[in-house]
């Protein structure tokens, strides 16, 4: 495998997510390190019941170290789209994990404030160099597909998962080698479970 193209990496968790040990996150952020690469990998505020601008303040902190990729998942998504369609934030590389339907944010009073506005594919594509999209196929927290809901609408270059559903630790998200392999090479297709 060739070397990472980039060496500085912010990984952003989502709803309810206490970054708990044997999360794909939390593996890769230690996987990261281990090779050499500078990785921040922060609890967010109040994840139970998260505020989009609290959220926003902290993304843009962490964004003054100038990593070079960064990887959101679920909420975390939702958080990059705002902070894309806001401006003023970038990076070389972004993934983007499982995001959750407009609905569903709407349907949850503690992330509803996350719902609306987000980003355009012009505004995405002026916050990073590149931006992928990974789902899988049934995810409960997507209705309709990830990749109909958010990759065609803003021309994201996408991977489906079959059986993937929410690509969290209770789907067996735990180690996940692809999801390393793209980090240090962005060629690599996220299409197939651990």
């Amino acid at each position: 495998m060739p070397p990472s193209p980039s060496g500085s990496f912010l990984i952003l968790h989502g709803w309810q997510n206490h970054r708990p040990d044997g999360h794909w996150q939390r593996w890769l952020a230690g996987e990261l390190t281990a090779r050499g690469h500078r990785v921040a990998y922060p609890q967010l505020p109040d994840p139970d019941r998260p505020d989009l601008e609290t959220w926003l303040d902290r993304l843009h902190t962490h964004l003054a170290d100038e990593p070079d990729t960064v990887v959101c998942h679920s909420l975390a998504v939702v958080l990059w789209l705002h902070a894309a369609a806001r401006g003023g934030v970038s990076a070389d590389r972004v993934l983007l994990v499982a995001p959750p339907s407009p609905e569903v944010l709407t349907g949850n009073e503690e992330v509803a404030g996350f719902a609306e506005p987000l980003a355009t594919a012009a505004q995405l594509a002026a916050a990073a160099g590149t931006t992928r999209l990974v789902a899988g196929d049934d995810d409960p927290y997507c209705a309709g597909g990830a990749a109909e809901r958010y990759g065609k609408p803003l021309g994201l270059d996408t991977d489906v998962v079959p059986g993937g559903g929410h690509l969290s630790l209770h789907e067996g998200y735990g180690a996940w080698p692809s999801v390393l392999d793209w980090c240090l090479d962005p060629s690599v297709r996220m299409t197939t479970k651990p």
